[in-house]
């Protein structure tokens, strides 16, 4: 490439690689938006224990990369790259042909460690094949295209769910790391050398260990914790909220496509309205609106008919679940392009590089959180269908056919929205009171 030059033209090796993360992120997305639907009635675990599994699963999905990267740089970046798909491919095959519980998690711990060598892999890869003036560029095209396989993973996946039955979803994500094992195999060459990744293990614990030792730091990340755990209801709460209270014909993999439709549209037009903003101001907003959201998911038991949209008959709890997801989106617009900096100055002096490289921790705590929270707010509010009586049971199916009441275990079902409206609600409190705080003692340290 040629220094100084803009141009959108990469060599063929970032084209390949962002093609291998279209994939990953297809198979990724496409069965974690049914993974709590496919423990419960595919492995026979119950609402909380789905809950932990795929919360841990989850979890450790944005851990385990601040490891492997540093093993991956060491490998090779086509090496590792071969094995994570490897890896991938059993992973998800091993879901669609076992069943018990045992081969399942062993599946999903090959998901996990196999994820964790493509992003950092995939990252590296997109810094090296761009330079200074057109790297920019390059993250663009690659966080493009997570939100492209993202979207595509989750519309593929609804009606296999609805056609063939959720144990055949990760037979679709098996196929997609099969055809990005093939790709990289066949096509992908990546520069020589590897990302900027600690040199070795210990030194990625040490770097931890400085960040979330850090009270400040800390403090900042459990908060914003709160924003992702709603975020991260997509796909803890909603799949089975919406299939146990509208119906197995309804698609909730669609519903979640509308945050990154969301994100995609207006990202772009948010950054630039609040790029005079202090950090500080942007996130309060998002953290303001991210209650608001689950608030909206509460609100469709109110409706006791169907929304007429332009003539077309819409379920409450569709037209109300787009409308939280679209506030989500927006949320996470306002939250994203100053998040970074405003963790920066959380650090000590020096060390903001340091601190930045595990700003994104959050998410781990937040979707283990999530997660093993639903499980048990389903259990209580919302239950698995087959957990009832027959006589529930039936009544619950005609009530889906709009033949009967819904059975009084569901009466409160939106209760658990209004469960994460309260974490929100508590969330911007603490980051107002954690502004106030940090500014005094900021005052006070320049005095």
């Amino acid at each position: 490439m040629n220094e100084g030059k803009t141009s959108w033209r990469f060599p063929r090796t970032f084209w390949t690689g962002n093609g291998a993360e279209l994939c990953e992120r297809a198979a990724y997305y496409g069965t974690f938006i049914a993974l709590r639907t496919y423990l419960i009635r595919v492995v026979g675990l119950d609402d909380v224990q789905a809950g932990v599994v795929a919360g841990l699963f989850g979890g450790w999905i944005y851990l385990v990369p601040f490891f492997t990267g540093a093993i991956a740089d060491r490998m090779g970046f086509r090496k590792a790259l071969i094995l994570a798909f490897v890896l991938l491919t059993v992973g998800y095959a091993t879901l669609g042909v076992f069943s018990t519980l045992v081969p399942v998690l062993c599946g999903l711990g090959l998901i996990v460690l196999g994820g964790a060598f493509v992003k950092p892999v995939i990252t590296g890869t997109v810094a090296k094949s761009s330079d200074n003036v057109n790297r920019a560029r390059a993250f663009s095209i690659f966080y493009m295209v997570v939100n492209i396989g993202s979207f595509a993973g989750k519309t593929v996946v609804a009606p296999m769910r609805i056609q063939m039955g959720v144990e055949t979803v990760p037979f679709f994500s098996a196929g997609a790391s099969l055809f990005a094992l093939l790709l990289v195999i066949l096509i992908f060459h990546p520069p020589a050398s590897g990302t900027a990744q600690p040199r070795n293990i210990k030194e990625t614990f040490q770097g931890m260990w400085m960040a979330m030792s850090n009270l400040r730091f800390l403090a900042l990340i459990l908060i914003t914790a709160g924003f992702w755990s709603i975020q991260g209801q997509l796909y803890a709460s909603m799949p089975d909220y919406v299939l146990r209270m509208a119906g197995e014909t309804y698609k909730p993999e669609w519903y979640a496509n509308v945050n990154p439709l969301v994100v995609v549209l207006f990202v772009v037009l948010i950054t630039q309205f609040v790029r005079k903003w202090k950090p500080q101001n942007s996130i309060l907003v998002a953290m303001a609106l991210i209650p608001l959201s689950a608030l909206s998911m509460a609100s469709s038991s109110y409706f006791a008919t169907n929304f007429n949209l332009f003539g077309i008959s819409v379920h409450p709890i569709t037209m109300m679940m787009v409308i939280g997801i679209s506030v989500q989106g927006i949320a996470e617009c306002f939250l994203s392009p100053k998040y970074l900096e405003f963790a920066s100055k959380q650090a000590p002096e020096g060390k903001e590089g340091v601190f930045l490289g595990f700003a994104h921790i959050n998410t781990f705590f937040a979707w283990i959180f999530g997660f093993i929270f639903s499980g048990y707010l389903l259990r209580e509010y919302c239950p698995e269908p087959s957990t009832l009586s027959e006589a529930v049971r039936q009544q619950h199916t005609l009530a889906l056919a709009g033949q009967a009441a819904m059975p009084e275990a569901y009466a409160h079902a939106n209760y658990l929205w209004y469960a994460y409206t309260a974490i929100g609600v508590a969330s911007f409190i603490a980051l107002l009171i954690y502004i106030w705080v940090t500014n005094r003692i900021d005052s006070h340290a320049k005095a």
